[in-house]
């Protein structure tokens, strides 16, 4: 049977096209056909663990005390699957841009201020292990006091670079200075981070007290008493990038994992 050009081209585009028609059938029992559907109940929940994420990165959800149920899965995956070390490094290579734009003076003043757990030194496998349950003092302080968080290695980097430009880091932690300040620094020191200005930790004073409210307090201090100009301030909760003295640029590291007022 001879085939017309226009016929032919016709039949060459069905060929090629044909893979792509991903319109996909289901034969049921009784020979029917039904469509498959084009989506499944898990990409739904991650749907809305994302935005649920979202909310918490955008400080829109507050005084949450555990990662929803049905978002426990979602959030190990985002923080262990190589989401959250993208979106990690997105963020410093922000911090990174702003660094190369502020010079320090050469009178010592010129501070940056870095948070320590979920920021500095990771808290990962504690919260993993714990099914991102809710903040449980006790059990937290028995794990910090262990000294084995793993060094977070871009905010280590940031670390060297702000040191090598001049500037004073200062390391800023609502941990319990009385109980958890030597193993802090010994971890610290493990992991890297060496040589900051100083570690600042919650003294007896400050128990009870909210993290915004502690580090707000502690940064006045650093201004009014001591002269310091904060240039810079990363953290990975906004309590430590709200309040008094924050700084000229604020940086937030995410963390879908807990909250802290």
């Amino acid at each position: 049977m001879a085939f017309s050009r226009a016929t032919a081209a016709a039949v060459v585009a069905l060929v090629v096209l044909l893979p792509h028609l991903v319109v996909a059938v289901v034969l049921d029992v009784g020979g029917g056909v039904a469509a498959r559907p084009c989506h499944s109940a898990s990409v739904d929940g991650d749907a809305g663990c994302l935005s649920w994420r979202v909310m918490v990165e955008a400080n829109n959800a507050r005084g949450w005390r555990t990662v929803p149920a049905a978002c426990v899965a979602y959030v190990r995956g985002y923080m262990t699957r190589g989401q959250y070390g993208r979106d990690l490094s997105s963020v410093m290579d922000q911090v990174a841009a702003y660094v190369d734009t502020v010079e320090a003076n050469g009178d010592g003043l010129d501070a940056w201020i870095l948070d320590i757990d979920d920021t500095c030194l990771s808290n990962l496998l504690y919260y993993e292990a714990k099914q991102f349950g809710a903040y449980d003092p006790s059990a937290f302080k028995t794990w910090a006091s262990k000294g084995a968080c793993p060094g977070i290695p871009a905010v280590l980097e940031l670390f060297a670079t702000l040191q090598a430009k001049g500037f004073k880091v200062f390391l800023l932690s609502g941990r319990d200075e009385e109980t958890l300040a030597t193993c802090t620094s010994e971890n610290l020191e493990s992991e890297g981070f060496l040589g900051y200005e100083r570690l600042i930790m919650r003294s007896p004073e400050y128990r009870g007290q909210s993290s915004s409210v502690f580090k707000s307090a502690m940064r006045r201090r650093l201004v009014e008493e001591e002269g310091y100009r904060i240039r810079g301030n990363v953290g990975d909760q906004w309590s430590d990038l709200q309040g008094d003295y924050v700084g000229d640029r604020v940086f937030k590291i995410p963390n879908p994992m807990y909250y802290v007022p």
